[in-house]
């Protein structure tokens, strides 16, 4: 298992101004009858939310993935058959994340459908992260870019240029949003890296529930001690969990990370056996809040992450603090239970 995961990438997001004369609803287009919207299908809550900061209004969208499932192991109902026959463009992540949801696309999709794999196109192969969950001799890298802000604002450029592709009378409101979300982003991104400056770098250490944060680590230079959740997606046993224990302390791990949908008590153990404390409210898919606040939103589920994260290793969150997260567009997806 690799002590850590090392990188630091300086994220540079330019964002153009919105087209001269595009006011708050952009592109100067009134929002289409519901028949007439485009339909698109999302895999899990993140990518929907990035969807609709993108699709605003103009298109209806629905997610597949309920919050708070194992997105690695979850199999789609039978019911959503009928959806993916009906849907315009499916939006995944890729990266081997959805297979079963592809699978099933694959044989309903309607003619002239396309299933569009955000995280493949958004990396190179040579980027890819492998680590102690997703070994490369398993061929699955981590598919978690969307914790990485920069990721996030790639997944809305190809969103952006997929849905004006599809929809050319509402492009300039597509593109008006994306800049609007890649404008809150840049900001956000600023944010992050005031507040994290607040921790040395030997304090900037995660030992998680879920191996979520690598390419993040990459681009804030934090460094991933290891996760609990092992490429099987099982319990580690007793030997990795006594070498984690030894590492916590041989490196001084300020807090281990648990999550609120899925408690471990193997985290909770390591935290009692080396002192540090246990924190349990880390969330990778599920957005705080209920549909339509703005905290239910990719950003506001980043946010609450990396605030937790900065306080629980000792710095001044602050700065991320005084960062509201919101959706630059009506939310009007459909997020499953």
């Amino acid at each position: 298992m690799p002590d850590h995961v090392r990188g630091l990438a300086v994220l540079s997001i330019v964002s153009a101004l919105a087209p001269l004369g595009v006011g708050c609803g952009g592109g100067g287009s009134s929002p289409a009858p519901a028949g007439d919207r485009l339909s698109v299908g999302t895999t899990v809550a993140p990518i929907t939310s990035i969807a609709a900061n993108i699709g605003g209004d103009r298109v209806k969208i629905t997610g597949i993935v309920p919050e708070g499932t194992n997105s690695h192991t979850f199999e789609p109902k039978p019911s959503a058959a009928k959806l993916l026959s009906e849907v315009d463009v499916l939006y995944v992540n890729g990266l081997k994340l959805e297979e079963p949801t592809k699978k099933l696309a694959e044989q309903n999709l309607k003619n002239g459908a396309e299933t569009v794999e955000l995280g493949t196109r958004s990396i190179p192969e040579s980027e890819y992260a492998y680590d102690f969950s997703f070994p490369k001799s398993e061929g699955k890298p981590n598919p978690h870019l969307w914790t990485d802000p920069k990721y996030a604002v790639k997944y809305a450029e190809i969103i952006r240029d997929d849905l004006s592709k599809r929809d050319p009378e509402n492009a300039g409101y597509f593109a008006a949003n994306y800049d609007k979300f890649a404008d809150l982003v840049k900001r956000f991104d600023q944010a992050m890296r005031t507040s994290f400056a607040t921790l040395p770098r030997e304090k900037r250490k995660l030992l998680t529930y879920h191996d979520a944060y690598a390419y993040f680590a990459r681009d804030y230079d934090w460094q991933v001690v290891g996760a609990i959740q092992v490429s099987d997606f099982e319990d580690p046993t007793p030997k990795e969990v006594g070498a984690l224990i030894d590492q916590v302390r041989e490196q001084r791990v300020p807090a281990v990370f648990g999550s609120e949908v899925f408690p471990s008590p193997v985290l909770e153990q390591i935290g009692k056996e080396t002192g540090v404390k246990y924190v349990d409210v880390l969330r990778d898919d599920d957005l705080p809040g209920e549909p339509g606040a703005p905290e239910h939103s990719w950003m506001g589920l980043m946010h609450f992450d990396y605030v937790t994260m900065t306080e629980a290793l000792g710095g001044d969150a602050s700065a991320l603090k005084a960062f509201e997260p919101r959706n630059v567009a009506p939310d009007t997806a459909e997020y499953p239970q």
